[in-house]
């Protein structure tokens, strides 16, 4: 009998020396649209005459859209000696997955909220009794019972900008905790929140030595805007990721948008000092999650390895401005939620942020 394994479970172990050979069986257009980062794909209407591309000396994690057709596969690789399991749920159920790392930021603790299926991150700031909420999904369930085991009571929650591949969950966890919900003015938003001001500082457990200070940095979004913690950990949102830069969200007005990136990008993040922990809000495809490390990697060490961060400003906007593209009709629907202004049902926006998140360029 194949076991299942289930998503949480594999979380644990992707990005470790136990680390399973992970077999995608679905088709490649599927594949194309979302996968699980280093999956193989072998079609299950392929497998009979492919089967040989799947290793025998290490485990196999079998997966599909919703484990119907893994478990076949999982069944026949069985019959033929392999040690396989099937991914509980598949792909659909890897999206539902988070784990949590600490890292320490002076006298605070900043918990990175990693949602593995969609590659976002978001953050929990806490100190003393409090805690600050960056860039809350739409479980905000979780960040209600991660501050309660730590003792913590959420008092401020802000988004980094106006997200477009999935739905935020600040305005909820602020309405849920009686937080203070603080928002960039130069994104559009149609409900109540705290304007934020460039340069605002917000001390964090009643202690003058944990400090979060706004700074706002359009480009991706005319809204953007990071958080530096303790001068030496920054929340940089859809700005900087460990494995690019953003890129311009408006397609139409890409040239300008770049334009702004690059001036934020020198004037505000390479700044700071090289041995400044990166934290973004995004990860991709390429990048390894290990469960005990965070995604994030120091300043000096991006401007080593990211060609747009040595580029001057006419090359930066010629290069990000040809990455620029139309959001997709379903990111349109997302930014209307996001603003307040969507009619579809919850059930309906769920659906709509489904898949891989795709704002690094």
């Amino acid at each position: 009998m194949v076991r299942d394994i289930e998503a949480a479970e594999l979380a644990k172990i992707l990005g470790t020396d136990s680390e399973p050979f992970l077999l995608d069986v679905r088709e490649p257009d599927e594949v194309r649209e979302w996968s699980i980062p280093g999956a193989h794909n072998v079609p299950l209407g392929e497998l009979s005459v492919r089967y040989t591309e799947v290793p025998r000396d290490r485990p196999v994690v079998a997966y599909c859209a919703a484990g119907g057709r893994s478990r076949q596969a999982a069944d026949a690789l069985d019959r033929a000696g392999y040690d396989i399991a099937n991914l509980a749920g598949g792909i659909a159920a890897w999206g539902t997955v988070y784990d949590t790392v600490d890292v320490p930021a002076g006298t605070a603790t900043v918990v990175q909220m990693r949602r593995r299926g969609k590659g976002c991150l978001s953050y929990v700031v806490g100190a003393g009794d409090e805690a600050f909420v960056v860039d809350p999904s739409l479980d905000t369930e979780r960040y209600v019972k991660m501050a309660a085991e730590r003792g913590w009571s959420i008092t401020r929650v802000f988004d980094t900008h106006l997200h477009a591949d999935h739905l935020s969950g600040a305005r909820a966890l602020a309405e849920r905790t009686g937080a203070t919900l603080h928002l960039n003015p130069a994104d559009s938003f149609s409900f109540d929140f705290e304007p934020l001001v460039d340069g605002q500082r917000f001390v964090l457990g009643g202690t003058s030595e944990m400090e979060v200070s706004a700074v706002r940095t359009p480009g991706h979004t005319e809204g953007s805007t990071i958080y530096v913690v303790s001068s030496q950990v920054v929340l940089t949102g859809d700005t900087l990721f460990v494995d690019g830069v953003g890129r311009p969200d408006l397609a139409e007005r890409a040239e300008e948008f770049a334009r702004n990136l690059h001036r934020s990008l020198k004037e505000r993040v390479l700044s700071l000092d090289d041995s400044t922990l990166i934290l973004p809000a995004h990860y991709g495809g390429t990048v390894t999650v290990k469960p005990t490390e965070p995604v994030g990697a120091t300043l000096g060490k991006l401007r080593g390895a990211l060609p747009p961060l040595r580029m001057d400003e006419d090359e930066f906007v010629a290069w990000a401005a040809a990455r620029a593209t139309p959001r997709p009709p379903n990111y349109i629907e997302i930014v209307k939620a996001n603003m307040g202004k969507s009619d579809l049902p919850m059930e309906a926006l769920v659906r709509l942020e489904s898949g891989p998140n795709r704002c690094s360029a």
